[in-house]
């Protein structure tokens, strides 16, 4: 049975791969083609700092490549089972070496360690230390590598769904799915599926985890409560890996939807660079101050804060034209993407 878990696993996992190195290929196109492509930067919800839809996606491909190296490490490192009844190959031990009227044993092994080595050449698993019938690595690192690689698709998912909105609407997917009641909509299928997958996962993850606590040499419960879950994290996450390379390679951005968005503040989205700029000349509490002001009359007074800051006294001289574009303000976001980038 452990060892039919493994096969099943290995085989199972080679789809996966293959799907997470097409979301991979697609994330990079989009990074690379959105190098310098401006959008607001989100935290809690909210417009922060300008940054660029290219290191998101560089992000987004971060985690896919994170997820493939995890799996690949743990389809290499599956292991096959052979130990008999209580792991000690018993069963597979010649008696009496020598005696011509000796029982050879059930099998007859001369050497019974080898056969695990031998058994597992013959599947194509890895061979193991020891046998495992209660040692659970094998079983817990897959949870592991399914569990992350779900999370990892599912922050992308997650992203997907925010920008896809309909008063967001800067990205959407490349074909959404139709409503049983509003002819209108194209809802975000893909993303939904491998967000619900994220939030499965873990739990069945769980459940796998606790399966290392295996009393005895053979459990009563804890082996068996793996089966199904396994499955199912199997499943969801070959789904989920599916659904993602098909999203990436879908996905449909649109820049000028990016760039209106930066301006949605009267142009605050700047204020922690001008703030640290407008520091050495007014000084950081008279920055502050000021900053703060015309962070309220820009609200208030449903007023730009580049017309707010040219009326005051202080910054006649100061050319801030420069300071004042968020498409100047993105950072290192384009050195980031291409670091990013290299990786392979």
């Amino acid at each position: 049975m452990d060892t039919a878990m493994m096969l099943v696993a290995r085989r199972a996992l080679r789809p996966v791969l293959a799907d997470l190195d097409r979301g991979e290929r697609a994330l990079a196109l989009l990074a690379a083609g959105h190098r310098d492509t401006p959008m607001p930067g989100r935290t809690l919800t909210q417009h922060a700092v300008p940054t660029t839809f290219g290191l998101k996606a560089a992000g987004w491909r971060s985690l896919v490549l994170d997820a493939r190296d995890r799996v690949t490490a743990v389809r290499g490192s599956l292991p096959a089972q052979l130990g008999g009844a209580a792991g000690t190959l018993a069963a597979f031990q010649a008696y009496g070496a020598g005696d011509p009227t000796a029982l050879p044993g059930a099998y007859g092994a001369g050497d019974p360690t080898a056969l695990p080595g031998a058994y597992a050449r013959e599947l194509g698993l890895a061979e193991p230390l020891l046998p495992w019938h209660t040692l659970r690595t094998p079983v817990a690192d897959l949870a592991g590598c399914l569990a992350f690689t779900a999370g990892a698709l599912g922050k992308l998912a997650a992203d997907v769904l925010t920008l896809s909105r309909t008063e967001i609407a800067e990205a959407a997917e490349g074909s959404g799915g139709g409503s049983s009641a509003m002819p209108h909509k194209a809802n975000p299928v893909r993303s939904t599926l491998i967000a619900a997958a994220a939030r499965r996962a873990p739990q069945l993850a769980a459940t796998l985890y606790g399966s290392l606590v295996a009393e005895d040499e053979r459990p009563a419960g804890a082996w068996h409560a793996e089966w199904e879950p396994l499955r199912d994290l199997l499943r969801l996450v070959g789904g989920a890996a599916r659904d993602a390379a098909e999203l990436t390679e879908g996905l449909r951005v649109y820049p000028e939807v990016m760039r209106e968005h930066l301006g949605r503040t009267h142009g605050l989205i700047v204020s922690e660079r001008l703030s640290a700029e407008l520091a050495p000349v007014l000084g950081r509490a008279r920055a502050k101050e000021l900053l703060t002001e015309v962070a309220r009359r820009a609200y208030t007074e449903g007023r730009d804060l580049g017309e707010l800051l040219a009326e005051t006294q202080d910054l006649k001289d100061v050319d801030l034209s420069l300071l004042l574009d968020p498409a100047r303000c993105t950072g290192s976001a384009g050195a980031l993407t291409d670091r990013a980038l290299e990786r392979r």
